[in-house]
């Protein structure tokens, strides 16, 4: 048997629907005996309101859309937790999607969402995605939209991200100041915001220190079956990198895997920085060196900015914009700085 309605409830206890809907919401024309009754016979059969009846029958709307590309990548998973908290805190509840970076698949999640009839989405955008008429569907719903970390440049809403070029900047000079020199990146695909403010950040740290830009040892490679393909072709260049910044932790883990297979030592050979600070960085022997994004935090935030937009809170017309700083968080896959008495 399916789960029970409140015309089930009304014919088992020979009651009008009416009475029992009003029964379950204490209502001071209902007895308080029908009231236990009837509440006691729901808990009983284990009875579960109709969410959207029920958004549709007072005209409020609690329900927020979220489409992130990965579940399972801890950056996402940390920032869902953090838009989760406090969609909760506010009353609101989510349903949650995954592109798995297809473009496709996006497109049919955001018609899901708006199925719904959600009151705002929040979205981190697939590395596959080259149109938006499926954002523009969103504003043009009437729903509100917010990007968060992959933002869409060609629609215009709300937006949170992080610091991706001063995080860049910050852990590339870090290197430099430890004596490396020759610097590998990888990277992600240009279509992605994120991925060109890591590469100018790092590009920027090495003109700082008048280091040439060698385009040679800068790759897309971001994802582990890249990593595999990618570093050791890089690691037979002459000469050797002295040190990779990577676009994530999952390819910086790889990238100190096969280094030390291929008879390097890290970091005294070469110096692995990735970026996300996730839970690899303890795991992998030495612990890796990466900028910290504070994912939970961009969560928070991103959630409070829609909710403050649905709930006209928020009073700054136009597009508003929130960036989350960056904290490199130095382990043993970096040298140290060097000094000098």
């Amino acid at each position: 048997m399916g789960q029970i309605t409140l015309k089930d409830i009304a014919h088992a206890l020979n009651l009008s629907p009416s009475t029992v809907s009003r029964a379950m919401r204490n209502h001071p024309a209902i007895s308080k005996e029908t009231c236990r009754i009837v509440q006691e016979y729901a808990e009983e059969h284990k009875y579960k309101p109709n969410r959207l009846a029920l958004q549709l029958r007072t005209n409020k709307n609690t329900t927020i859309g979220v489409i992130v590309p990965e579940i399972v990548h801890y950056f996402f998973s940390t920032v869902l937790d953090g838009i989760q908290q406090e969609a909760e805190s506010k009353g609101y509840n989510l349903l949650i999607s995954h592109s798995n970076e297809d473009y496709e698949r996006e497109v049919r999640s955001v018609e899901t969402l708006l199925d719904a009839r959600v009151c705002g989405i929040l979205i981190s955008q697939s590395k596959t995605t080259l149109k938006f008429d499926h954002f523009q569907d969103i504003i043009d719903n009437n729903v509100h939209l917010l990007f968060f970390d992959r933002i869409c440049t060609g629609i215009n809403t709300d937006k949170v991200v992080v610091d991706d070029y001063t995080g860049a900047f910050t852990a590339v000079e870090y290197l430099i100041e430890t004596g490396c020199r020759n610097i590998a990146f990888l990277g992600s695909v240009p279509s992605m915001p994120i991925s060109n403010n890591r590469r100018m950040g790092y590009e920027d740290a090495l003109r700082k220190h008048k280091i040439e830009i060698n385009k040679s040892l800068i790759e897309v490679c971001d994802t582990v079956g890249l990593a595999k393909k990618l570093i050791p072709e890089i690691l037979k260049h002459n000469p050797v990198p002295d040190a990779f910044f990577c676009i994530n932790d999952e390819v910086a883990a790889y990238c100190i895997q096969i280094a030390k297979s291929m008879g390097f030592n890290v970091p005294e050979d070469i110096s692995v920085c990735g970026f996300t600070n996730s839970y690899i960085t303890e795991v992998t022997y030495p612990r890796l060196t990466s900028v910290d994004q504070h994912g939970f935090e961009m969560g928070k935030v991103a959630a409070r900015l829609l909710i403050n937009r649905i709930e006209g809170k928020e009073k700054k017309e136009g597009v508003v914009s929130r960036v989350i700083k960056t904290e490199l968080v130095v382990k043993e896959s970096t040298k140290l700085v060097q000094t000098f008495a």
